[in-house]
């Protein structure tokens, strides 16, 4: 029997890395881990979906909809978030001229 990487799966499932198909499933399993990670640090804090939105001015539905599916927030809306958790925040761009960083 032959076996076969994670990797080999993945390129042969989704397609290899750089192609279209790649970009958008990485780019949608990195929101849907950034979403669990919120709903998995809101509990561990003891928070209510309610609590989270009031700390940060939106309704509950709206941290719902964050947890569920965090690829349509704002860069704002998840530093509000990750701040209201008391977490730390790295965000960083690298381009080829220009480096930005932030930490809160």
């Amino acid at each position: 029997m032959k076996t076969h990487t994670l990797n080999d799966v993945t390129n042969e499932l989704v397609g290899k890395v750089g192609t279209k198909n790649r970009d958008k499933f990485e780019y949608e399993l990195q929101m849907e881990m950034i979403g669990n990670a919120i709903k998995q640090t809101r509990r561990e804090r003891n928070m209510t979906q309610e609590d989270l939105g009031k700390l940060i001015g939106v309704q509950k539905a709206q941290i719902s909809k964050l947890e569920n599916n965090a690829g349509n927030v704002t860069i704002e809306t998840l530093i509000k978030v990750f701040s209201a958790l008391k977490a730390r925040i790295k965000f960083q761009v690298e381009l080829s001229d220009l480096n930005i960083s932030f930490e809160k």
